[in-house]
């Protein structure tokens, strides 16, 4: 499954695992809440209700793990790409 462009109210993000998994999140403006539901193909297993919020506190963690993920690639690469100092 390709991921989806963004609406103005969900998306949907496919498994890395396939066998027709799913993350779709959707905002529910009248409730104030963001529903994070877990599927599998059209069925819908699980779902996690998120007030409005606190999405800036899972927004703040998401970003921190991918800015320390870029840090650790970014080191990688340094190392790779630096000369050798020995001599």
């Amino acid at each position: 499954m390709a991921l989806q462009r963004p609406t103005r109210t969900g998306m949907v993000f496919p498994d890395l695992r396939g066998d027709g998994r799913s993350l779709r999140a959707t905002w529910h403006q009248e409730q104030q809440v963001v529903v994070l539901s877990l599927w599998r193909n059209n069925v819908c297993v699980s779902t996690f209700r998120l007030a409005a919020d606190e999405v800036p506190d899972l927004i703040a963690l998401l970003r921190l793990g991918l800015d320390e993920a870029y840090d650790a690639a970014r080191e990688r690469i340094e190392r790779i790409e630096r000369p050798s100092q020995a001599g």
